[in-house]
């Protein structure tokens, strides 16, 4: 057994061997960590529930915990190891705070660490069956939406009373017999899997009961699945953290967030209490970094009648206005939806809330641009990858003097965005980046034989403004909406109700 340790291949040949055609009527079984997955390490993951349903308390306890579970892993059983990270990780903790992260943060960080010769395996058969020892509650939502398996067999949690205990249901943790038992009983009164896909000694076990089977092999030279491979490109998603919280990762957040805080309090003064042309320098001084470009036009010069231009934007994070004035050396007024109280406070810029009533809104618009340049981001909410939201197509009709301006942001370790979260700590969290960036490139005004004054429809230049958007920022144009984002990640529309004593953490926001 310990040469089968060494070389998993001496029982079954390596998944390369395994043809991936003509495999529409056969079933396949696979394990997840370093089969399904690259990496065998799942603390990133219970990583991700800890601080985005838990917070940083929680993801110290994990922190703290996880040498226990190592030593465990290797000198007891991977069992017992497994069982000290759900404890850590779910004790406590609303079931429906785990399904929100499983479905709303999860999908992004697996997709990003797929394997591609098991995926090559997985998606040529019929019916895709994932076994695991990682919590179902976890890995169900990426598996069966992204990856359109039909069956997920893994660990259950137990629920006392709506919250997770810690403990597991019987029979255990998945692994070695508990996982062939468990395949023995979904598929009792069907078919074996035709072909079984694992990596390590204790997947053997379910592995000898299908017809094929193949071991995956961790290799450095396997890059992950680039994301235009995904069988579903991943347009949503949420959750503070950029990058996977790896054990050193997580130690570094822990240690950064308070030094970040600070740091971000530091900068949001700087940029609502220096003049506007000041805050370009104060910016790089203090780690942000701003880069212009393109040619912005001059301010309207209301002497001679001329009205301000919309500065239409692609919408990155609630900052974009504010980076467009940075850039400008002005203030700009923005037109905003559902913005929170604390960032109105906060905001060195007007800013002048939309109510969805298209009349008044165009109305106010209207009045707006007698008065100055104006911004807006018609795509209605953010999105953190490379697509854009359809434009909404009011600003069209509003004026001919548009400017669009594609925005480009860089976070290295927190979003600035979040759909399931308190939106007034958005501006904090980008500004608790080390060195956050942000690229402004100001396009060609739109010529006025495109616009709604020679012709052209409202839906027409909201099109037209989109794609040169995207095509400036290599971008993909989507016809997603704002209610679509929320649907996703929230399990709402997005739309908010206006309640006297609304508190500010129940506000959702765009």
């Amino acid at each position: 057994m310990a040469e089968a340790k060494q070389n998993p291949t001496s029982f079954f040949p390596n998944i390369a061997q395994c043809a991936s055609t003509g495999r529409e009527k056969h079933t396949v079984v696979t394990d997840m960590d370093g089969t399904l997955l690259r990496g065998r390490s799942s603390f990133p993951y219970f990583a991700l529930v800890a601080f985005e349903a838990g917070g940083i308390f929680r993801l110290l306890f994990l922190l703290l915990a996880s040498p226990i579970a190592g030593i465990l892993y290797y000198f007891i059983s991977e069992s017992a190891g497994i069982r000290v990270l759900i404890f850590t990780t779910f004790v406590g903790m609303k079931v429906s705070d785990i399904e929100s992260v499983a479905r709303a943060v999860l999908p992004k960080f697996y997709s990003s660490d797929l394997h591609p010769e098991t995926l090559r395996v997985f998606s040529s058969c019929g019916k895709r069956c994932v076994l695991t020892a990682n919590p179902r509650v976890m890995v169900e939502p990426f598996i069966k939406d992204f990856l359109g398996a039909d069956m997920v067999i893994g660990t259950e949690i137990h629920v006392l009373g709506g919250r997770a205990t810690g403990l597991v249901e019987s029979p255990g943790i998945l692994v070695g017999i508990n996982k062939a038992d468990a395949l023995e009983k979904a598929f009792k009164n069907e078919p074996m899997p035709d072909i079984a896909l694992g990596d390590r000694k204790t997947d053997f076990p379910f592995m000898k009961l299908c017809q094929e089977s193949y071991v995956v092999l961790a290799k450095p030279e396997f890059e992950p699945v680039t994301l235009d491979k995904l069988p579903k490109p991943i347009v949503f998603h949420d959750g503070r953290l950029v990058q996977k919280p790896t054990p050193f990762m997580a130690l570094l957040i822990i240690l950064w967030i308070p030094v970040g805080f600070l740091l971000a309090c530091l900068r949001i003064a700087a940029g609502s209490l220096l003049p506007m042309p000041l805050v370009y320098y104060a910016f790089w001084v203090l780690g942000v970094r701003v880069y212009i470009k393109g040619t912005p036009p001059p301010p309207a010069k209301k002497s001679i009648g001329q009205t301000g231009v919309l500065f239409i934007c692609s919408h990155r994070t609630l900052l974009d206005p504010i980076f467009l004035s940075t850039a400008l050396g002005r203030p700009i007024p923005a037109v905003t939806y559902s913005l929170s109280r604390l960032s109105e406070v906060i905001s060195p810029i007007k800013t002048v809330r939309l109510n969805r009533d298209r009349a008044k809104d165009a109305s106010m618009i209207k009045k707006l641009l007698e008065e100055g340049d104006l911004v807006i981001c018609p795509e209605g909410t953010t999105c953190r990858e490379p697509f854009l939201l359809r434009f909404s197509a009011l600003f069209a009709e509003l004026t001919d003097e548009l400017v669009p301006v594609a925005m480009l942001n860089r976070m290295s370790m927190f979003h600035g965005t979040t759909a399931r979260g308190w939106k007034g700590m958005d501006p904090f969290y980008f500004f608790m980046n080390p060195s956050p960036a942000y690229e402004v490139t100001f396009l060609n005004k739109l010529p006025y034989e495109l616009t709604c004054g020679a012709g052209k429809s409202s839906h027409e230049v909201a099109n037209y403004i989109q794609r040169m958007i995207a095509s400036s920022l290599s971008y993909e144009c989507t016809s997603f909406t704002r209610k679509d984002k929320y649907r996703a990640l929230a399990g709402n529309d997005g739309t908010v109700v206006e309640k006297p004593k609304l508190s500010p953490n129940k506000v959702m926001g765009c």
